[in-house]
Parts: structure tokens; sequence; C-alpha cells
């Protein structure tokens, strides 16, 4: 029997799962469902998508395991990467996503906002609700949607988050930007609709 160290890596316990060892499996769900499941979770806004997303991932990592190669990115890339097929491939299916305009003039144009006024995305996200920030997530085109989630909400560097969509850094890097130039703007709207539904009109007062 194979000894493990203190703290095994996701490749030992892969490997030992492989080989039909059900705590490894056990272990490895344990370590990294959660981000699985929180994934899914904000990348869809459905406690039920993510719960089933989550155990579709594991059946997958049952099923194909022996197919990951770590030379392309770590397993918990792997994982994250399964979890964004299948919530694509349930979002397309459910609509349960709002799509904003996104072309490319419209994005730059939001960007180059950013840049000239510096990035508010900090104090903005401070003062917002988890709700209010959850929902303008949620209704941004899902490709930018992914990179806030992997990089901001995650934490993933380039690398990884390029790992997991399949595509290169600049990519994600750029995703990123327009991303956050979106969500800049969603949730400055958001708040000048909430200002302007708490001010009182004189005019109705005397009506």
């Amino acid at each position: 029997m194979m000894t493990l160290p203190t703290t095994p890596s996701d490749m030992d316990l892969l490997r030992l799962m492989m080989a039909g060892d059900e705590d490894a499996f056990t272990t490895l769900y344990r370590r990294r469902q959660g981000g699985v499941y929180k994934f899914a979770l904000h990348m869809s806004g459905s406690q039920s998508m993510a719960e089933d997303v989550t155990q579709e991932v594991f059946i997958v990592l049952m099923r194909d395991g022996a197919r990951f190669d770590p030379a392309r990115g770590s397993l918990a890339a792997y994982l994250y990467g399964v979890a964004r097929n299948h919530v694509l491939r349930r979002l397309e299916q459910d609509r349960l996503f709002v799509s904003l305009g996104d072309s490319p003039e419209e994005v730059d144009a939001i960007c180059a906002g950013m840049i000239a006024e510096g990035d508010p995305l900090g104090d903005l996200t401070r003062n917002e609700t988890i709700q209010e920030l959850r929902h303008s997530i949620l209704v941004l085109p899902a490709h930018y949607r992914e990179a806030i989630v992997l990089c901001e909400l995650h934490e993933m560097s380039y690398i990884e988050a390029a790992s997991v969509i399949g595509c290169a850094v600049g990519t994600v890097r750029s995703r990123l930007h327009r991303a956050r130039a979106l969500l800049v703007e969603r949730l400055r709207a958001s708040r000048d609709r909430n200002s302007s539904s708490e001010e009182v009109n004189p005019a109705r007062c005397f009506a």
C-alpha cells in the first residue's frame, strides 16, 4: 500500500482514487467540493444547479480521472473547467441569465471611463449589498462573468483562470478588465436608481 505524506497532494489522492481507494476519493471530494460548488453558484445564482453541477463534476472525475493531464494545469483547475462546461450548458438550456449589450464599442467606452477616473470597483463593492453585487455579476455575459468569478471571487491567477476557461492568458486579462468595467457600470446604475427612489417628489406631497 502506498505511503502518503501527512497532507497528500491532489495527485496522490487521484492516483489512489483511480486504484479504488474510497477514502482517497472522500478526502479529495471534501477538499475540492466547496470551491466547485461556490463557483457554480456564483456563475448560475441557483443553489440547486450548483448542487447538481458539483455532483456531475465528481462523477466525471470518477469516470475520466485517468485522462487528467497534470501538464495542462492543476487538478483544481480541471475540476473548475468541468464545472464551467456543465454550468454554461445548463444556463443555455434553462435561459437563466440575462445578456447585456456587450458590443466592443460599448465595453471599450466603459473601460475608457474607468481608466480616466481610476478604479472605483473596490469602493462600489464595499458599499453595495451582497444581493446587489451578486445580481450585477449574474447579469454579466457569461464570458465576462466567469472572469470576475475566477479571478476576483476565487482569487485565481490569470494562468489558472486561463487553464479553466481554455483560452490564452491575455484573453483572461482582457475579459477581466471589461468585466470589471461592466460591473462598475451596473453598480453605479443600481445606486442611481436606489437614490432616485428614495427622493421625495414635492409635487406629489400636495397632489
